[in-house]
């Protein structure tokens, strides 16, 4: 039961497609980790091209150590062309890019994106998603498909 406990905790802490970019705090805690706002880079993974920054505000304190803390839904994201855009062939009009654990047990940040094909943009919704009852906090960042470089 004990190496169940661990592996989640150790899982539900690391995120695939992530690069982390740095963290600022926000609130001094004396003898605990500080709370903090920190940023982490993505790239979608089925559209070259294109990398997201979302920012989420990380609870410190004793329980943020072992990873028993529940991050609160506060974050930004913003996403732009890094690159030429090639999309697949078959692009859905909604998929999930990005998802990371905010709790231990049930709560996570979900990044869809949805394809506007009359307006040819990209448009990157993130959610806090729960179990039992999500967050209506949410942040939107959209990515017009341009052409890139000198052509």
């Amino acid at each position: 039961m004990l190496a169940v406990v661990l592996f989640l905790l150790i899982v539900g802490t690391q995120s695939a497609w992530t690069e982390d970019i740095g963290c600022l705090d926000t609130t001094f805690r004396f003898f605990s980790p500080d709370d903090s706002v920190c940023v982490s880079a993505f790239e979608d993974p089925r559209v070259p091209g294109v990398t997201c920054h979302i920012s989420q505000a990380r609870k410190g304190g004793w329980g943020s150590v072992v990873g028993l803390t529940e991050d609160p839904s506060r974050f930004s994201i913003a996403c732009r062309q890094t690159g030429p855009i090639s999309l697949p062939d078959k692009l859905p009009d909604q998929e999930k890019v990005f998802s990371e654990k905010t709790s231990v047990f049930f709560k996570n940040t979900t990044v869809a994106r949805m394809f506007d094909r009359k307006h040819n943009t990209l448009i990157y919704l993130a959610i806090s998603r729960k179990l039992v009852e999500g967050s209506p906090q949410n942040a939107i960042s959209t990515v017009p498909i341009m052409p890139w470089g000198g052509k």
